[in-house]
């Protein structure tokens, strides 16, 4: 009998370790041979722990499941959800980069590549730097972090560039709220953003690359040291990858917990040992970024989707999605939601399926009055805009932005003015105070808008040039996209900034 139960974070917080000691001693008990394997999560958060049983006829499912529950589970009596992937939230998604996330053991390389991981590492080795960018232009694959990028745009910069050494970081200071699929996939899929990144450095000249994760994770640290461990010992790593005579090394770098460093210059001063701050741009980090050189700096997700274009192709590839947005999107769901966690599918879903249907509404059983999409930085949607696909265009179209795919629900007891004013303080506490848009700004942005809140309406015209000075002037996103969530506040929901004036007088 094999059980599988999850290792990922999240599940360990609800309990999933203390289920996998409870399997193990009830099993010796009973002089019962079970293999316990330890996975990655399914990414359905309500569930876990999600415990999966194969008695030789495949997997079945049971959530979640607590330790007085495991005699139950062996003796085969405890109601089970039948096989994961024929639960509706399960079944609805289309699963390329988190494939292999919540099968196998994150930690078994014989697994991965069972599963089809180093097929496309394998044909990259086979291919010129120039066709690796190629492919991946073709693929229509844009940043997953922020603003959406083509990714093999910034990886020609660097492969023309001409240096002695580049480098390829991936930025895994994953800080936004309501986001985690960083977090899972180097948790439930390690091998897949290290077979992602050699593939980059085979592209773009690279032989060194940083995984720049935040301290706030201690298990992905752990998980992906070991896996990185595990690569240079089966040669996928080190000066001969794969007896093909191209080099590639690879460390992980542990960041201090400031939000700014998930900037890209930030991060790259913290890399350096340095002050998180921003830099001035130029020169762009494709030409000087990491100790002076040519750096690719992309996304957890973005890296570790490069695998899937390599060993599916890149026309299968961009066959997802629509119009410029290429492939799937891991879309993060939070907050007050029936059914919270990873929901990977092609660009072009609806917002409000999304939420309505995949996330089943709120978990209060209210209305949904706001979605905050693309994390703290991002704008609020009011139900009236539903109707928008997932799409980079899309949503830029309606004065927001998908950021790192991360939905946040409230429901109608949320109060916008108090939201807003969050915004600006949380940009106050995070900024590195490089500029002063963004340093100066977003505390007399608090101070704006606790005037609003005590009736004062001349303020709200005072907020609104501050939010366009701030977008405008800013050194970097922090800045320049909190007006995004203060602004929609303020515009789509008026009543709840009227409201105060008039309890004031």
């Amino acid at each position: 009998m094999k059980i599988y139960v999850p290792r990922d974070s999240a599940a360990k917080a609800l309990g999933a370790d203390a289920v996998a000691v409870a399997l193990q001693v009830e099993a010796d008990k009973r002089g019962l041979e079970i293999e316990l394997i330890r996975t990655g999560t399914r990414g359905m958060i309500w569930l876990e722990p999600l415990v999966e049983v194969d008695r030789g006829t495949g997997r079945e499912g049971f959530g979640p499941v607590a330790p007085s529950d495991v005699p139950a589970l062996l003796d085969g009596t405890l109601a089970g959800l039948g096989p994961v992937e024929e639960i509706p939230f399960f079944a609805r998604q289309t699963r390329l980069t988190f494939a292999r996330c919540g099968l196998i053991d994150p930690l078994n390389l014989t697994e991965y590549e069972a599963h089809g991981g180093l097929a496309g590492l394998r044909r990259a080795l086979g291919l010129s730097g120039e066709a690796i960018v190629d492919e991946v232009k073709l693929s229509g694959l844009r940043g997953r972090g922020g603003a959406g990028f083509p990714t093999g745009i910034k990886w020609d910069t660097v492969r023309m560039a001409k240096a002695d050494r580049k480098y390829i970081v991936c930025n895994a200071d994953e800080g936004d709220s309501g986001t985690f699929a960083d977090r899972m996939i180097i948790e439930g899929d390690p091998f897949c953003l290290i077979e992602g990144m050699i593939i980059a450095g085979l592209g773009t000249g690279a032989t060194k690359g940083f995984v720049y994760l935040r301290s706030e994770y201690p298990d992905a640290i752990a998980v992906m040291g070991e896996a990185i461990e595990i690569a240079y010992r089966a040669g996928v790593l080190g000066g001969d990858v794969l007896g093909s005579g191209s080099a590639f090394d690879l460390e992980v770098r542990v960041g201090a917990g400031a939000y700014v460093c998930g900037e890209e210059t930030s991060l790259l001063n913290s890399l350096e040992g340095k002050r998180g701050v921003v830099r001035a741009k130029p020169p762009l980090p494709a030409l000087e970024g990491a100790f002076g050189h040519p750096t690719v700096v992309n996304n957890v997700l973005s890296l570790a989707t490069v695998p899937v274009i390599f060993e599916k192709g890149a026309a299968a590839y961009a066959d997802f999605g629509m119009g410029r947005s290429k492939g799937t999107m891991p879309i993060q769901i939070a907050g007050n939601v029936k059914y919270g966690g990873l929901f990977e599918t092609a660009f072009g879903l609806p917002l409000g399926d999304l939420v309505n249907e995949i996330a089943g509404g709120t978990a209060s059983g209210r209305p949904v009055k706001a979605v905050q999409v693309g994390g703290p930085l991002g704008a609020y949607f009011a139900p009236s805009q539903f109707d928008t696909p997932f799409g980079y265009e899309e949503f830029d179209g309606a004065g927001g932005l998908i950021g790192h795919a991360g939905i946040v629900v409230f429901d109608d007891s949320a109060d916008m003015l108090k939201m807003a004013r969050f915004a600006m303080e949380f940009c106050a506490v995070e900024s590195c105070g490089k500029c002063t848009p963004c340093r100066i700004g977003a505390v007399r942005g608090v101070e704006t808008i606790d005037r609003i809140a005590q009736g004062d309406a001349a303020a709200v015209p005072l907020l609104t040039d501050l939010c366009e000075t701030m977008k405008e002037g800013s050194l970097c996103a922090l800045g320049g996209f909190t007006p995004y969530p203060v602004m929609s506040a303020l515009t789509l929901f008026p009543d709840d900034f009227a409201a105060t004036k008039e309890a004031a007088e």
